[in-house]
């Protein structure tokens, strides 16, 4: 495994994750209390860098290992990395997106595994009752990256 880390800047540091053949495999979010940063020289690196300072990027140009996934969670895979920057969906409608109405809480489910977090962009899921969690890094963290994509939940 090859670990790459990049600047972003307030955001802190963050970490992609290599296999030996070159493919991404994991997707660290930049945290602050992160002083080092080995590389920046990574091309993925540089476009996260990019967005989190606030430039437009849908990554759709970038190879994800989802063959791991169950079909239902390469469907919500698809249907999240469709929902484009600067808009949301709850966790009820990106199920329906992914053919399966009524399975929110396997939206969720999907969402609190996601290990390529902003490339299969889960920030853009909120709650019915308002903005939702985000795993360990808290709701202010997704607040500041919906506010990069100029969205206020």
């Amino acid at each position: 495994m090859r670990h790459v880390d990049y600047d972003a800047g307030e955001f802190g540091v963050g970490t992609l994750v290599y296999d030996l053949e070159g493919h991404l495999v994991w997707h660290e979010l930049p945290t602050t209390g992160v002083t080092s940063c080995d590389a920046t020289v990574d091309p993925l690196g540089l476009r996260l860098a990019a967005f989190f300072r606030g430039e437009p990027d849908d990554f759709a140009d970038v190879e994800l290992a989802l063959s791991d996934l169950t079909p239902f969670g390469q469907s919500l895979a698809r249907a999240l990395q469709a929902v484009p920057r600067g808009e949301v969906v709850s966790y009820g409608e990106l199920a329906a997106l992914a053919g399966r109405p009524g399975a929110a809480r396997a939206a969720g489910t999907f969402c609190a595994g996601n290990r390529y977090p902003i490339l299969i962009p889960c920030h853009r899921v909120v709650s019915a009752a308002g903005l939702g969690g985000y795993g360990s890094l808290g709701a202010d963290y997704k607040r500041r990256l919906l506010a990069l994509e100029n969205v206020a939940v």
